[in-house]
């Protein structure tokens, strides 16, 4: 093998060694593209560098002697919180010390902040307050999450880094370390996208983690280059343990981040999952919520909606969720899952990565990945009381399943004070498959904490005929509203609703479409908020009668004039579902069930 001791400039290529070593007081800087070393990676002395720049990875491949060295890899990554809101992290190097191989990741030697353009950096200083600043890191908010004490995924399982006051780690990890490819939690600055340097000797080769069973651990990308999330959630071994091939990332909203204190953190997990094939993406955004003083979350109120996505390329340094299924086992990220795939630079969110040459899928203008063809797929928003939406999605492929279907379903994250979820073998699921099929019955399972108003919203529909319908069926009411053409809201106490709700493809019962019986047709105008009822053929009527949903007469009116159209106002009428009952003089009864929606 070739064996090459460097002091090079790598701009305009991509370069590929064999072995690469760099000697004293040498460095190699590797501008905008790859370095690719089929074997290991030594950079001898402390005063030797390899810098990765302007989006450089580094890629290796099947060396099992391991990196080596006292010297140092540097590559960046900018994080989007600021003082008060976390990134999750993984460090794609480790101490520059020992023998050969990996080793542990140790914020205050291996985080430098740049001073001077391209390759000057220092050491971060630590603090014990909570606030960081450009220059330094506040001890507090280093975390660790690795699933292993009692009970689990509690917040007081979180374990310190850092060695500043009121810790809530019960045992924090010795001497802040930690062992490579697991991920940990940190804040920002008052400057919002600080620049973070990482030095240290270059991760490499097979890194595995635990995955406790039905536990979560906080893990990421280990290394110095992308990853494929596909291999990642497809790799024989962490697909008999992940949990529904499920990938969990952490974002805070910015708009109420302004302080430390817990019960103000407004946050959730976005979920994402990819097929075997890398064809087929399920993403779904974070729902914010608000979490109580001892982390719980907070059952009197909720946050916003996440913006961000998340695709198929996980950048240098991202960490995230995974839960492990009933077993559980032993994790892996290996050199055959590493890419060179740059984050594109338009795109702001730390996650979020784009086109560099590879082949990608497709998304709208929108982001929302772009379904093949042989697949459909809808989104469903639904919205509590205006104050925050949990999406769903619902992905359809003639291989699925009604059990499991690993790459195409996600598991919800943690549940809100009002949610709804796909129920499924007893997990919640906040995406799911089925193979498509007219007779479906699609169940939703909705926990309302207070009484509030509820919103179903359809979105996002790919590859549906247009003329299928997608009622949601509120079995209670038995009234079919079809998504496509409205949206359907209601007021509901609190309380659990497994068995109201579901989607169907049909309409079993008379449909929210007009209706007739010998022409007479009965309709809700809602833009002009009016209560349309035709009688072209003019047939005797007796009454017309308004109730709600509750058996309430709203208004009746007798004495009726025979003609082909009668009209009523609705706009002192709440919005929600009414009946229309109109008796005819020949003792017939034709009810109706109208929404009001009023526009303003």
């Amino acid at each position: 093998m070739n064996k090459v001791a460097c002091f090079l400039f790598i701009m305009t290529m991509q370069l590929t060694f064999a072995q690469l070593s760099v000697r004293n007081n040498a460095y190699v800087y590797v501008n905008n593209m790859a370095l690719y070393v089929e074997d290991d990676v030594n950079i001898e002395e402390n005063t030797a560098y390899i810098y990765l720049r302007n989006g450089s990875q580094l890629l290796q491949g099947s060396g099992t002697t391991g990196n080596s060295g006292q010297g140092r890899l540097s590559v960046f990554q900018t994080g989007t919180s600021n003082t008060y809101m976390y990134n999750y992290w993984c460090s794609p190097v480790g101490i520059n010390s020992g023998s050969a191989g990996n080793t542990v990741f140790t914020p205050n030697v291996n985080f430098f902040y740049e001073t001077a353009a391209p390759i000057s950096s220092s050491p971060f200083g630590f603090i014990t307050g909570y606030n960081g600043t450009t220059t330094q890191i506040a001890n507090y908010w280093l975390y660790t999450f690795t699933g292993t004490t009692a009970p689990p995924n509690d917040y007081q399982d979180w374990e310190g880094l850092g060695a500043g006051p009121g810790s809530l780690a019960t045992g924090g990890l010795a001497n802040g370390t930690l062992a490579s490819g697991y991920g940990f939690t940190m804040k920002g600055n008052p400057s919002g996208a600080q620049k973070y340097d990482f030095r240290g000797r270059p991760n490499n080769g097979t890194i595995t983690t635990t995955l406790n069973a039905n536990r979560e651990t906080l893990v990421g990308n280990p290394y110095p280059s992308a990853i494929d999330a596909r291999d990642f959630i497809h790799d024989t071994n962490n697909a008999a343990i992940i949990d529904s091939g499920t990938l969990s990332f952490w974002e805070q909203d910015p708009t109420q981040s302004t302080s430390h204190v817990l019960i103000n953190y407004v946050g959730g997990y976005a979920t994402y999952t990819i097929d075997v094939t890398g064809t087929v993406e399920t993403f779904t955004p974070a729902t914010f919520d608000t979490y109580n003083v001892d982390g719980t979350l907070n059952t009197t109120g909720g946050g916003s909606t996440s913006g961000k996505n998340v695709y198929r390329y996980i950048p240098i340094g991202q960490g995230f969720m995974v839960k492990g299924n009933g077993t559980g086992g032993t994790l892996r990220t290996t050199n055959a899952m590493r890419v060179f795939q740059k984050e594109a630079p338009t795109l702001s969110e730390f996650f979020r990565v784009g086109d560099n040459g590879r082949t990608e899928n497709q998304y709208n203008e929108e982001g929302m990945f772009m379904m093949p063809d042989g697949y459909k797929r809808f989104r469903l928003n639904i919205d509590f009381d205006d104050t925050y939406t949990r999406q769903l999605t619902q992905n359809f492929h003639h291989t699925a399943t009604a059990g499991e279907d690993y790459g195409l379903e996600t598991i919800s994250p943690a549940r809100l004070s009002s949610d709804v979820y796909w129920p499924n073998n007893d997990k919640a699921y906040n995406a799911q498959a089925f193979s498509f099929d007219v007779a479906l019955h699609i169940p939703l399972v909705l926990n309302i904490n207070r009484s509030q108003l509820v919103r179903f919203r359809l979105f996002d529909i790919q590859n549906f005929d247009e003329s299928q319908p997608i009622y949601l069926h509120d079995m209670d009411n038995d009234l079919y509203v079809d998504l496509r053409t409205q949206n359907y809201e209601l007021n509901l106490d609190a309380g659990n609703y497994a068995n109201r709700f579901e989607i169907t493809f049909t309409s079993n019962a008379l449909s929210t479409e007009d209706i007739s019986i010998d022409d007479f047709t009965v309709y809700q105008n809602n833009n002009l908020s009016e209560l349309h009822v035709l009688n072209p053929n003019q047939r005797e009527v007796k009454s017309i009668n308004l109730f709600d949903v509750n058996g309430k007469q709203l208004f009746t009116k007798v004495d009726l004039p025979i003609a082909p159209k009668y009209e009523y106002s609705t706009k002192h009428l709440s919005e929600g579902v009414y009946i229309v009952k109109i008796t005819f003089e020949s003792g017939q009864d034709l009810s109706k069930k109208i929404i009001v929606a009023n526009k303003q």
